[in-house]
């Protein structure tokens, strides 16, 4: 394959996968159609079926790339870097139909007839990378795991978004992640790094 033929699968693979994701938000996996997705992104079936065998491994993929899209807070570390974190992903999850298909297609995979994990522990690995962070940086209490936290944060996230998403479509998802917070941090933070943490609604700092 040349270059050029090469570079254009992969901006109709991108495209697929952008349509799919704003199809599966809006209809959910039952939902959803191939030809809904054919329409949204404006190709062929024979060209969909060259990058997904089905509608079921366009829905995996979907899941599964979540958070291809994102960029990540930096600056900060340990747990002033996960809160970051945590709270930006609250504000994407009402901008980026990406991540919300994932998660929402994450949810719904009995629908499909799977169970995969992968999306979730990502996030795991991700949240445990920054606790271990602050682990160095003397941040947490003795007794935290900070693995078994990860993976806590990530079932509890989960839990309160889908909660808001029920509640108000999300609109309310940031102040919930910061109550989420404000229950968590005096069990697993130290007195002194409590002070100085900031659990504050995120802002684009290109936009502000």
């Amino acid at each position: 394959m040349s270059q050029s033929k090469q570079d254009r699968a992969i901006q109709t693979r991108a495209a697929i996968l952008h349509a799919a994701a704003a199809v599966f938000d809006e209809y959910g996996y039952s939902g959803a159609s191939v030809n809904k997705i054919l329409a949204r992104a404006g190709v062929t079936q024979g060209a969909m079926y060259f990058h997904f065998a089905s509608k079921e491994a366009v829905a995996r993929a979907v899941m599964n790339a979540q958070g291809d899209d994102l960029e990540l807070p930096v600056g900060s570390e340990g747990l002033q870097r996960l809160i970051d974190t945590t709270m930006y992903l609250s504000v994407q999850l009402q901008r980026n139909v990406l991540l919300r298909a994932g998660v929402r297609l994450a949810v719904e995979q009995g629908e499909f007839g799977v169970r995969d994990d992968t999306a979730y522990q990502l996030w795991a690995r991700q949240f445990a990378e920054h606790l271990y962070s602050a682990r160095i940086r003397g941040e947490l209490l003795p007794d935290v795991d900070e693995a078994e936290l990860a993976k806590f944060l990530v079932g509890a996230y989960s839990g309160t978004q889908l909660f808001s998403q029920i509640a108000t479509g999300r609109v309310d998802l940031p102040q919930r992640i910061q109550m989420m917070w404000r229950f968590l941090l005096p069990g697993i933070a130290t007195p002194q790094i409590r002070e100085r943490l900031k659990v504050r609604p995120w802002r684009d700092p290109i936009a502000a």
